[in-house]
């Protein structure tokens, strides 16, 4: 009798049928992104072994992976910063540095070895670089802090570049020319149309003494944003704050945005006259807020009472808004001694933060002004 493999009608093709591939899409995903960066050379990494500075969050890494082989006794996995040139040479572009000697720097252009189209996120405490001609000349316009101006060598020259420089010289800020590659690497492949400017980060004041300082004042107001990603609505309601007699703005330290190059600019300066601080737990920082006297109130479009009939506006207030999408969280919401809607004629479902923040703080001063 013929075995399986030689009866009639027997399967020939396996069962699983043939495998599934991606069909190169995950290749050209990476198409111009460069080469990947070894462990060694990325300064996130703790296997960074670079001649730059160690950023604080790796040296951290090292050291708890130091406490941990310690404990199993075993040899830690780190690497050893200052033994392998991760800086730029004298020759340009990727692929010019050129070996030096163990734990040395060699001279020419410095910083980590980034790939163009790479991004590479700084530490939280690092300047900020904001690029771009028209971002620049307006933070230059709006007094923004600045340090350091960066252009590229062989820029075309325009109105722009002419009222960019004249301005940063005119403020005493540093001007540095540089290579275009150099920019390039500095701004992580962004488009940066031959300028950078850096700014500092941004100091925020301690919530406490934010509060304490408000207490002491006549008529106090803060605001809470709850949320609210996008630095530009933060921007604008620090102006907001500022022009409304606000003491002070705070905002959550994760997921919502902070003072940023962009912030500044939209707030036209105010950032440097209105406190900001940063809080790790909203909901916790605005039971403190009321255990100190304060009432607490949240914009939203349900909310149970008219902002007309806001009589609580002439005590010491503070006025959540919630963010773009959502509005107030659960959490918030309920920490809230109540809720405060913006009547409005027409079927627009919500105002804009910033917008609904503004509204709102003006009819604040408006009662406060007539109560006095």
């Amino acid at each position: 009798m013929a075995g399986n493999s030689q009866r009639r009608g027997r399967r020939v093709t396996p069962k699983a049928g043939a495998s599934k591939g991606t069909g190169g899409k995950n290749r050209d995903a990476l198409a111009g992104r460069g080469r990947t960066l070894p462990a060694d050379e990325r300064p996130w990494h703790k296997a960074y072994s670079g001649t730059e500075k160690l950023p604080q969050r790796t040296a951290w890494k090292q050291e708890k992976e130091r406490r941990a082989a310690a404990e199993e006794g075993r040899a830690p996995k780190i690497g050893q910063p200052g033994s392998k040139d991760t800086t730029w040479g004298k020759g340009g572009g990727r692929g010019a540095a050129k070996a030096a000697p163990r734990g040395g720097k060699q001279a020419g252009r410095g910083g980590p070895r980034v790939a163009p189209g790479r991004k590479f996120t700084p530490p939280r405490d690092a300047p900020e670089l904001l690029v771009g001609r028209n971002p620049v000349v307006e933070s230059l316009r709006a007094n923004v802090p600045a340090t350091a101006l960066y252009t590229a060598q062989g820029i075309d020259i325009d109105e722009r570049v002419n009222e960019i420089v004249r301005t940063a010289a005119d403020r005493g800020i540093a001007i540095l020319e540089v290579s275009r590659a150099e920019l390039d690497r500095m701004t992580g492949g962004v488009l940066h149309q031959g300028v950078g400017l850096q700014v500092p980060p941004f100091a925020y004041q301690p919530f406490e003494d934010m509060v304490a300082a408000a207490v002491e004042q006549p008529a106090p107001l803060l605001v809470a944003l709850d949320g609210v990603t996008d630095p530009r609505n933060l921007g604008a309601v620090l102006r907001s704050a500022a022009a409304f007699g606000a003491q002070g703005v705070f905002v959550p330290e994760r997921r919502a945005a902070g003072i940023t190059a962009t912030a500044w600019r939209t707030s036209a300066g105010a950032a440097a006259r209105v406190p900001v601080a940063q809080v790790t737990n909203l909901t916790r920082s605005l039971k403190a807020c009321q255990d100190a006297g304060f009432v607490v109130v949240g914009l939203d479009a349900d909310g149970e009472t008219d902002l007309y009939d806001l009589e609580v506006a002439v005590g010491p207030l503070v006025v959540v808004v919630g963010s773009e999408g959502r509005g107030l969280s659960r959490l918030v919401g309920e920490t809230c001694d109540l809720t405060v809607r913006i009547p409005m004629v027409s079927e627009v479902e919500s105002l804009n933060a910033s917008v609904a923040a503004a509204v709102t703080l003006a009819e604040v001063a408006r009662r406060r002004s007539a109560g006095d």
